[in-house]
């Protein structure tokens, strides 16, 4: 992206846009359930300094008059509480009003979604905030969306907004990239010549689905084939007629009929446009059989063998991949620390293997009375998510308690054995190496760290002299078929080999339906 084009005759030249969305990934084969606590909620001025790309004296900050209304982000998680959805819908469309009345009209509107959100109790929950949204902000006001890749785009999103695009990069980073280009591509068209012109601003979108759902696992930008498919996609938007180009994954640990790959491509000429699209979705179906996981996989046992084993590189890392929070798991699952403590090869001490994480408070509170140093018996893990073992007794000494960490809260770590198990009041990813370290812990010393993740983030991926990814039980099991989806669509694979796709563009935009 580079600057914005010069205003031209007939375009706004500094329009008003609303900002508002809620950001959440969500496992229904997951029993946590993401209430209040779970969501950071920004509004007005907090909300517009959450975008670097609009700090003051920014092109696009002085480009616009800017109302940032009302946003709600989480860490992944299980489905969102009916409740906790109502109220920030509610609290985004009621804003919405509130600023037309006070001010007039929008001109434009950045929804700010993942793309994943699942709600108890209903299907499709983006569309149902998007539909909300439209309804409250007219049919006039031109709307972009940035999403997760591993967000999914039901034919419901797809007609509530005019400009979709989502991140071209797993691991995510261009995340805030991609909200700057969905921000950038708004005033493209509304600074454009037709500006001014409610239907002629719009872009067409070429909207192909694609019936194939994968894990982020198995299709890392980092690897072929997602990345020869990737990195077509700025080659697309350079075209001609063409204004964006995305290739949603999906998200493969919720059960419902919109969980696919989608392939849009936008712009001004729709045979372009739909030719393209066409073309995309037919390589990513074409590809489906050769996706591979992002690492070496293994059970757990055959991953602890090949860590432990002589001469093995340290540190080794292991993924522990099936509650994975940042993918939506509960966090709390103890079956992979179950089998740690199980190990007659880590029951003495004189190895360093890491277990990050699992949150409980009860147990927490138990260590952080009892004091460093002293030996505890806890009962730890499997609340929330009880369905692969349920609590796991750990017996051991309290190596460290480190209080106030903004995510985790108070963190405690037990060492037993050779086993160091890191146990947090709540909820937490474990992506830095400060995570460890702020813990007493150095995991580039360690012999063995285990983490609860996907594919490795960049500084775990460093770290790691050798890695697998463990295919361990969880609401985001990375074995798909063994969840037991029932409501997807017919003849998505790999649930259903049997069937052959159309793959056919269907293009439209808002106020003028075009069929394919």
């Amino acid at each position: 992206m580079g600057p914005l084009p010069p205003l031209a005759e007939g375009g706004l030249a500094r329009p008003r846009i609303g900002i508002a969305g809620i950001s959440i990934e969500s496992s229904t084969f997951s029993p946590h359930i993401s209430g209040d606590e779970a969501f950071t909620i920004r509004e007005g001025a907090d909300l517009l300094g959450y975008y670097p790309f609009l700090d003051a004296g920014r092109e696009l900050r002085d480009a616009v008059e800017w109302v940032p209304i009302h946003h709600g982000r989480s860490l992944p998680g299980g489905a969102v509480a009916p409740a906790t959805y109502q109220r920030m819908k509610d609290a985004i469309v009621r804003g919405i009003r509130a600023e037309i009345a006070a001010g007039g009209p929008f001109d434009g509107f950045f929804f700010d979604i993942h793309g994943a959100m699942s709600v108890v109790g209903m299907q499709d929950a983006e569309g149902d905030l998007a539909t909300a949204v439209r309804e409250a902000l007219g049919d006039d006001v031109l709307v972009s969306t940035s999403m997760d890749l591993h967000g999914n785009v039901s034919e419901v999103l797809r007609d509530a907004l005019d400009l979709l695009t989502c991140y071209r990069m797993a691991p995510h980073e261009d995340w805030m990239n991609t909200k700057e280009r969905a921000v950038w591509n708004l005033l493209v068209r509304l600074r454009g010549p037709h500006g001014s012109d409610v239907l002629r601003r719009r872009p067409y979108k070429a909207w192909v689905p694609v019936p194939v759902l994968l894990p982020g696992e198995k299709t890392s930008t980092r690897l072929e084939p997602a990345r020869g498919i990737y990195a077509e996609v700025p080659a697309v938007e350079e075209l001609d007629g063409v204004m964006d180009a995305a290739i949603w994954v999906g998200y493969a640990w919720a059960d419902e009929p919109r969980n696919m790959a989608i392939v849009m491509v936008t712009g001004d000429d729709r045979e372009v446009i739909a030719r393209e699209a066409e073309r995309l979705a037919r390589q990513y179906w074409d590809a489906r059989g050769d996706f591979v996981f992002v690492g070496p996989t293994a059970p757990l046992g055959a991953a602890l063998d090949r860590a432990l084993a002589a001469g093995a590189a340290r540190p080794y890392v292991i993924s522990d991949s099936g509650d994975n929070p940042t993918a939506g798991g509960a966090g709390d699952v103890s079956w992979t620390l179950g089998e740690l403590l199980a190990r007659e090869d880590l029951a003495a001490a004189g190895r360093v293997v890491v277990h990050a994480s699992v949150f409980d408070r009860d147990a927490v509170a138990q260590a952080v009375a009892a004091g460093v140093g002293a030996i505890v018996t806890l009962d730890v893990g499997g609340r929330v998510d009880p369905g692969p073992r349920g609590p796991v007794r750990i017996a051991g000494e309290v190596f460290s308690i480190t209080e106030g960490d903004p995510a985790a809260g108070t963190q405690v770590v037990i060492r037993a054995g050779s086993v160091h198990a890191i146990l947090t009041e709540r909820r937490k990813p474990f992506h830095h190496l400060h995570d460890f370290r702020m813990l007493g812990i150095d995991p580039a010393r360690a012999d063995v760290v285990i983490v609860k993740i996907g594919y490795l983030e960049p500084e775990l991926y460093d770290l790691a002299a050798d890695w697998t990814l463990a295919l361990t039980p969880g609401g985001v099991d990375q074995d798909l078929l063994r969840l037991g989806h029932h409501r997807l669509a017919p003849g998505v694979y790999p649930f259903d080999t049997t069937g052959t796709p159309a793959l056919t563009a269907h293009v439209s935009r808002r106020g003028e339906g075009i069929p394919a």
